[in-house]
């Protein structure tokens, strides 16, 4: 596994991580036993950092991981992030009191005394993003948090921020099938000495050897009103993606590998966080992190899946809140 640097001032990490949504729930059921059995292979593969949120089952992705980590200390660099209020209504919280009380909570659950990231989950725009980030340095100076990241903000904001304080990531949805970082910031991260964290690399699970069966998705599960996962889009996206995967076959990966390998093929200091919670599909994305692609297999990516290809927006209006939209 390829080591990357977490921003400038972070620690190295496999440049693929684990994204730990999927442990509460959000793409079906999740036992926890299968989500220790996945942690436990993800540092079998070199796979050492995990991401998680106090709002991925309200706590419980943490206290999954708390629990594995009781007998495994000191063996992942942990993201975590806060921010998002989900009662009596969704609503942000990026007051000094709010996320103090999110990230108090979270090293709670998850048996720690400091995560070695921390992330505003997403902004609350009446509030000046300069402030929040004085709240997030004095974490920092309080030994409870190692660096300070921003979720889904835009080039500008991040600049905004990086003013007062260094940024040590900004993660954003970023894969073959969603491509606004490349309007600019990818290029601000990497100006700035920040880490960008691709999650939803594999377009929630679009990229893969079997497609989805829409009509069975659970009732918790976030595709289910997805634009993308909606007729007549579904269809459409899954005929684009079907000659990936046999081009993907042809060269002797699996489409998780080559897909994974094309978003860090695009920078260095990209990191990417795909969400599993099965051993075995963990194996085929760590395996992407070990590929090197050539410029013709590159060219051929481009041409059969180019920028913009995909049918249906990446959020419907609701789940589009919060999300900082730019250019």
């Amino acid at each position: 596994m390829e080591l990357r640097q977490l921003g400038d001032n972070g620690p190295k990490v496999g440049a693929i991580g684990l994204g730990c949504m999927s442990f509460a729930g959000f793409y079906g059921m999740a036992s926890e036993e299968e989500s220790h059995k996945t942690l436990a292979k993800a540092l079998d593969l070199g796979v050492t950092h995990l991401d998680t949120a106090e709002r991925y089952g309200d706590g419980k992705s943490e206290e999954i991981i708390g629990r594995f980590i009781k007998d495994h200390p000191n063996r992942f660099t942990i993201a975590t992030k806060g921010g998002i209020l989900t009662q009596p209504v969704r609503a942000f919280d990026n007051s000094e009191a709010g996320l103090r009380r999110a990230l108090e909570g979270s090293l709670k659950r998850l048996g720690v005394d400091h995560v070695d990231l921390y992330y505003v989950h997403r902004r609350e725009q009446e509030r000046p993003i300069e402030e929040v980030t004085e709240t997030m340095a004095a974490f920092v100076k309080e030994g409870k948090i190692g660096g300070i990241g921003f979720s889904e903000i835009s080039p500008s904001s991040l600049r905004r921020a990086a003013s007062v304080h260094p940024i040590r990531a900004v993660q954003s949805e970023y894969s073959l099938w969603s491509r606004m970082p490349e309007i600019g910031l990818i290029r601000a991260c990497r100006e700035l000495g920040t880490a960008f964290v691709a999650f939803s690399p594999l377009g929630r699970g679009i990229f893969n050897e079997k497609f989805l069966d829409t009509a069975a998705l659970g009732p918790m599960d976030f595709r289910r009103v997805n634009p993308r996962f909606e007729e007549p889009n579904f269809t459409l996206n899954c005929e684009a993606i079907a000659r990936f995967n046999d081009y993907a076959r042809s060269q002797g990966m699996t489409s998780a590998t080559m897909a994974l390998a094309w978003v860090l093929h695009q920078a260095p200091h990209i990191i990417a966080i795909p969400g599993t919670r099965s051993p075995e599909h963990l194996e085929q994305d760590a395996a992407g992190g070990s590929v090197k692609l050539t410029e013709a297999q590159c060219w051929e990516i481009d041409r059969l899946l180019p920028p913009g290809f995909a049918h249906g927006d990446r959020y419907s209006y609701t789940q589009l809140q919060g999300v900082e939209r730019y250019c």
